[in-house]
């Protein structure tokens, strides 16, 4: 007849190893595929010995994964099986696409030990793709500045200088960049990664006492590694009469897409000998490079 009631569709049904009787022994070890089981209890078991079912906790004990009969057994006696129906909180593998969210306690994940870090790069995420549950890294989620840097003037530069190349790194005791930062090859700046990019010329300028004129402080920048177009330019005008010390800052957005052939250089213009300041110890003058975000 057909079972009456919902039936079961889950548990955790094992079917002991043979097991061959010793005469004059009553204990015995259960195995499943060689390997130890320990029922929760003697009556989570099925037991037939000589074809007869046998009572828990009168015909047999058990301890850990022995199986003890309440007496010895003889040569010519058969255990013709043991069945362990399941523990107690042991419900076996649920089928595909069995569990709901109604299932699930909607503290799953408030109620696990929390992050108490910034994730690392690898550190997985879980984030719905139209409706789809996925695994994610964390580098791919990251927001806010992940490049900066910034280079000064080494030494004043009096000439005209395309590009400026007496630059160094920033080195003082506070300073640190965020990423890679930028490459500098005799004035050429590279970048590590592609992204939309704030480049800025911070100026310092000293007017010599024998010059004048009008100067000029350019952002030039390439897209085949060859030909550089001025992307900003800043003036600053020299009067022999004051002496004059000036400040400017000019600044671009540039797109590197391509690491290999978007590059920067700084130059400058009319300089009439009067001088770009610069110093190993405090950045008088220097160039900043930000990313904001990805490439466009």
């Amino acid at each position: 007849m057909p079972y009456i009631g919902k039936q079961p569709t889950v548990g955790n049904f094992q079917v002991c190893d043979a097991i061959s009787v010793v005469n004059g022994q009553a204990a015995y070890t259960m195995q499943v595929g060689s390997a130890n089981v320990t029922p929760e209890t003697a009556f989570h078991m099925l037991v037939s010995l000589n074809g007869v079912l046998q009572k828990p906790g009168s015909s047999f004990t058990i301890s850990g994964s022995t199986i003890t009969f309440a007496s010895n057994l003889a040569t010519g006696d058969v255990i013709d099986f043991i069945i362990l129906l399941g523990d107690v909180l042991n419900i076996g593998t649920p089928s595909d696409d069995t569990v709901t969210a109604a299932k699930l306690n909607n503290d799953i994940i408030s109620g696990q030990t929390a992050l108490a870090a910034t994730p690392a790069d690898t550190d997985e995420l879980l984030i719905s793709d139209a409706g789809t549950i996925k695994r994610i890294d964390f580098s791919y989620l990251k927001t806010g500045i992940t490049e900066a840097d910034m280079y000064r003037v080494s030494s004043d530069v009096s000439n005209d200088a395309d590009p400026v190349s007496t630059v160094e790194r920033v080195d003082d005791a506070t300073f640190s960049k965020i990423g890679t930062g930028v490459t500098n090859s005799s004035g050429t700046f590279s970048f590590a990664s592609t992204g939309l990019y704030l480049v800025s010329f911070i100026v310092n300028l000293h007017v010599d006492s024998s010059g004048d004129g009008n100067m000029t402080f350019t952002i030039k920048g390439t897209a085949d590694d060859s030909s550089y177009d001025d992307l900003a330019e800043a003036q600053l005008s020299g009067d022999t009469s004051n002496n004059q010390r000036q400040s400017t800052m000019t600044s671009t957005l540039f797109n590197c897409t391509n690491t290999s052939t978007h590059k920067i250089r700084f130059a400058t213009g009319s300089m009439n000998n009067n001088n770009l300041e610069g110093d190993t110890d405090v950045t008088r003058s220097g160039f900043l490079f930000i990313r904001l975000g990805d490439s466009q």
